[in-house]
């Protein structure tokens, strides 16, 4: 009788802390997509592909050091501009790409307030959205942007992201590159019972860093078959219709032991 008990109250705050969460129920078949680091071809070819396919995308970008103001390299901020005036999220990577976990809280301000004013001098909405450099983070990164007011962080882990496991500022990820088809066609199909399949993707093609690359022909088959089958791909941006992100914070404590790194 009293495990009967038991099992009925763990139900119920279960249930309880859910629809603090969820405003909304996460469908099967939720796909997040993001784009780190702003190399050209996510103008060229990646916000015209996603325009295309009706998805959504977040973008996050930075001046990538040393070579940010080569034009065959990497995005310009009119061009990120134009990527905004598209409908896509621009989102915030740091100034220089930096390990947020070697910095001091004065350092955090100035690389993400960096990205935060460009944004602002050409009239793209502040970002309030991050995703960890290299995946580097620690506590005290969490402290910082929790002082910022940001909302989601983006991590790696290659895993589900669970609204109801994970803190918002420790999403889980997986990174495509131009080998790894088969583990991110099996990622997709974890797109179901409450959990949300997100995708870390550099540039396509990626010429200055080969080992993110994904070819086009790749990234255009992920976008036919997520189409072809019903997905649902949208922006960082766009969770907040289903995550009451201020209870997530405040129910759910960061565990940084889990896989955060790709």
């Amino acid at each position: 009788m009293r495990s009967t008990i038991l099992l009925i109250a763990a139900f119920l705050i279960t249930s309880f802390s859910q629809a603090q969460i969820l405003k909304k129920p996460i469908p099967d078949k939720l796909v997040v997509l993001t784009f780190d680091d702003a190399p050209a071809s996510q103008y060229s070819i990646v916000a015209p592909l996603l325009k295309e396919f009706g998805f959504g995308g977040t973008f996050f970008v930075c001046e990538f050091q040393p070579n940010y103001a080569d034009s065959t390299l990497y995005m310009n901020w009119r061009q990120i501009q134009e990527i905004d005036r598209m409908g896509f999220e621009i989102a915030n990577h740091t100034h220089t790409h930096a390990n947020v976990s070697k910095l001091s809280q004065a350092e955090f301000n100035q690389q993400l307030g960096y990205i935060e004013q460009k944004c602002d001098s050409l009239g793209v909405p502040t970002p309030t959205n991050f995703a960890y450099p290299g995946y580097g983070l620690n506590t005290d990164a969490l402290e910082y942007l929790e002082a910022k007011n940001y909302v989601f962080a983006r991590a790696g882990g290659s895993r589900a992201y669970d609204p109801l496991s994970d803190h918002p500022y420790l999403i889980p990820s997986w990174a495509t590159d131009e080998k790894n088809k088969v583990e991110i066609m099996k990622a997709f199909e974890q797109a179901k019972e409450g959990k949300i399949v997100v995708l870390t993707i550099h540039g396509v093609p990626d010429i200055e860093h080969p080992w993110v690359n994904t070819p086009p022909e790749l990234f255009k088959e992920y976008l036919e078959y997520l189409k072809e089958n019903g997905f649902t791909v949208i922006s960082l941006k766009d969770l907040e219709e289903y995550i009451d992100v201020k209870e997530a914070k405040r129910l759910i404590k960061p565990d940084l032991s889990k896989k955060l790194s790709n």
